[in-house]
């Protein structure tokens, strides 16, 4: 089954192609515009830790939503760090101050519904994004200390409300395959998605945070994550060996895991250049301390509260 796969070169987020660049992209993965839907954008929102660059870039989040808001889309800009609140982090990042102009605040997903997923296990999902009739998920492209590479799929997981997330890794971290099927079986219980990657500005040595930019140059979108996934992480010259979560896709045979089944209407991926890109060698599963997560969940609910 052949895969799309829209790559383009975008050397900085200031570049007054951004706006025609990302419509050019949306449309090439299969962006239809439907006036009145609800559409769910869901950039990553990690952390207000190193938020320039451990977060989707705010002017690329800006350019999908000001995209989506002229054909009359009905837009909810959201995610769910594990720690704190969304409005926080985006703040931080800027993303917050970037969509003010578009009359658009940045919240947090939260009314976790719980959903079997076909692992066996059953996560807490966010109500939002489940009753969302498409989800926009703009990953930023990262090095991971657990996963080895994030993109497309993995920052589907962002739709686990809060503190779920690093009980999660903590508690599946170090048991076999389960924590990297429990991730994949994601996009099965969701809404269709069209993935927007941020890859102009990547993170590399270390990650998910505190890691250092790599200069690639690269926007890519797909309406199949695992596509783009794939075809990221040829580009890296990596191997379903090296990334966990590639390794399970292919153990599923899904659709766009074979990078000769991928199709790129634009621009190749040998026209970007990812020489010097480093990766970490060993995986560590992510840890949260115990106190930790009690504080963040008490941080959590007091927000609630003063919401209330």
């Amino acid at each position: 089954m052949v895969s799309k796969v829209a790559l383009a070169r975008m050397l900085e987020y200031e570049s007054t192609l951004l706006s025609a660049t990302m419509a050019l992209l949306m449309k090439e993965s299969g962006y239809k515009p439907q006036a009145g839907r609800t559409v769910l954008v869901k950039p990553n929102l990690v952390s207000g830790a190193n938020a320039g660059l451990s977060c989707t870039n705010p002017l690329v989040v800006h350019a999908i939503c000001a995209h989506l808001l002229e054909n009359g889309e009905a837009l909810l800009v959201a995610d769910s760090p594990a720690f704190g609140p969304a409005s926080r982090v985006a703040r931080a990042s800027g993303l917050a101050q970037v969509l003010e102009p578009l009359g658009l605040r940045v919240q947090s997903l939260g009314e976790p519904q719980s959903t079997r997923l076909p692992c066996g296990r059953s996560m807490g999902i966010a109500k939002q994004a489940l009753e969302s009739d498409l989800i926009i998920n703009v990953p930023r492209l990262k090095v991971h200390c657990q996963m080895r590479v994030t993109c497309a799929v993995k920052n589907l997981f962002g739709c686990v409300v809060g503190f779920r997330k690093a009980v999660a890794h903590n508690t599946m971290g170090n048991k076999g395959n389960l924590f990297r099927e429990m991730v994949m079986d994601l996009p099965t219980v969701l809404p269709p998605v069209l993935t927007v990657l941020d890859a102009v500005r990547a993170m590399h040595v270390e990650g998910p945070i505190r890691g250092q930019a790599f200069e690639l140059g690269l926007l890519g979108a797909s309406d199949s994550p695992v596509a783009l996934d794939t075809a990221i992480y040829s580009l890296l010259n990596l191997t379903p060996e090296d990334i966990p979560l590639w390794a399970e896709a292919r153990k599923r045979s899904l659709p766009g895991t074979d990078p000769e089944d991928l199709v790129f209407p634009l621009e190749k991926p040998d026209s970007f250049n990812a020489q010097g890109f480093i990766i970490p060698h060993e995986l560590d599963p992510v840890r949260f301390e115990p106190i930790r997560l009690v504080k963040g969940r008490l941080k959590s609910l007091f927000a609630c509260f003063q919401k209330s």
